[in-house]
């Protein structure tokens, strides 16, 4: 059979309702014959046969609803040959139809264009959801994907991500669309600190004690069965910056290791993860994540939260700042604490409670 799809019907319409058929199973119909009338939110339109032959199959009947690229009459004879199709179930409406080939998905909602336009795009190789619409109610123009196309042009060629960045991406790409994260941030003072104190070491430690107090945050997520698995024990991935992208491997078990055991424990974790040298195994289970950018630049932050794990907690630059003490003003070293959780998850009660164990044991002096 030669299937007939139905067509783009510009200004960004992907679907239409089908009002009526004029031919039936078995017609034989000519070239540009009238085959079906469809309503689109712009109005009725028209189709026409696309070539002449005799009809085998319509596709849906009054009334239901068809997205562009899906099946609207199989043609007796010849071979449906659209490249880069793969058979599949075609829903028009609530109903299935028959057993098609699928086209890709069409494009994104909003994005509104006229036929020659999209074509002008494809010819230029410009995606039109990166293109800013200058047109009368978000309509985009050909001088938009003109202009598109010289800043692409003016950009050098596309790097397509590899390796590391390529599995950043994608697991931020997952996390953003299925999170629903909220971010609680406050200050420690640590201004009684002794001098040559470790900060990693001390927000480990920290955070270790929070998830004794709050062990909500300690936890992995299933959001298929909506469920969650609190852990015992704690592994914590340390978000680690290299020049491939980012990296978080995982310390084993930091409540049972002494101070002595984590500090050449991440000191390794950090040059392994630098040098490409961590085993995959170490690169995977964590149960909650610490990054300390502060180490670069920056003070508050949203970091990302990578399921199946509910939290992750920021570490902000520290810097001198005048706070009250006894009702008089005096200078201490602050460090900015940020802390992103799965609100799907934890509650805010739970995260406010979290950060504020590790700003008490922040602030301890030793």
């Amino acid at each position: 059979m030669k299937l007939f799809r139905l067509p783009d019907l510009g200004e960004g319409l992907q679907e239409a309702e089908i009002v009526k058929w004029h031919v039936k199973v078995g017609d034989e119909v000519t070239l540009d014959q009238q085959l079906v009338s469809v309503e689109t939110a712009k109005a009725i339109v028209d189709i026409p046969a696309p070539y002449a032959g005799k009809i085998a199959w319509l596709y849906g009947g009054m009334h239901d609803v068809a997205h562009v690229g899906q099946p609207l009459v199989a043609f007796e004879g010849g071979d449906d040959a659209d490249p880069g199709t793969v058979v599949g179930k075609v829903e028009v409406g609530q109903k299935v139809l028959s057993e098609a080939p699928a086209v890709a998905p069409p494009l994104a909602h909003g994005i509104k264009a006229t036929p020659a336009v999209r074509a002008l795009a494809r010819k230029l190789d410009v995606d039109l959801a990166m293109v800013t619409p200058t047109g009368v109610e978000g309509l985009i123009t050909a001088n938009d994907v003109q202009r598109a196309a010289r800043v692409l042009a003016a950009a050098g060629p596309q790097e397509l991500l590899r390796g590391v960045r390529k599995a950043m991406a994608q697991s931020m790409t997952l996390a953003h669309a299925e999170v629903a994260s909220a971010t609680i941030m406050d200050d420690a003072d640590i201004d009684a600190w002794r001098a040559g104190e470790s900060i990693m070491l001390r927000l480990i430690r920290a955070l270790v004690a929070s998830c004794g107090v709050e062990p909500s945050l300690n936890t992995w997520y299933d959001g298929q069965a909506v469920g969650r698995r609190m852990l015992t024990h704690v592994d914590l991935g340390i978000a680690v910056d290299t020049p491939d992208g980012l990296l978080v491997p995982v310390l084993r078990n930091v409540e049972r290791r002494s101070p002595e055991d984590l500090k050449i424990s991440l000191a390794k974790l950090i040059q392994d993860a630098r040098s490409r040298k961590v085993p995959p195994d170490d690169l995977r289970g964590n149960t909650i994540t610490l990054s300390n950018y502060g180490s670069i630049a920056g003070r508050y932050a949203s970091p990302i939260i990578v399921p199946p794990t509910v939290a992750i907690v920021g570490a902000g630059r520290v810097s001198k700042e005048v706070v009250a003490l006894d009702d008089r003003p005096v200078v201490h070293r602050m460090l900015p604490l940020s802390l992103t959780f799965d609100h799907r998850a934890v509650t805010g009660g739970e995260a406010g409670r979290f950060i504020a164990a590790m700003i008490a044991d922040l602030q301890k002096a030793d």
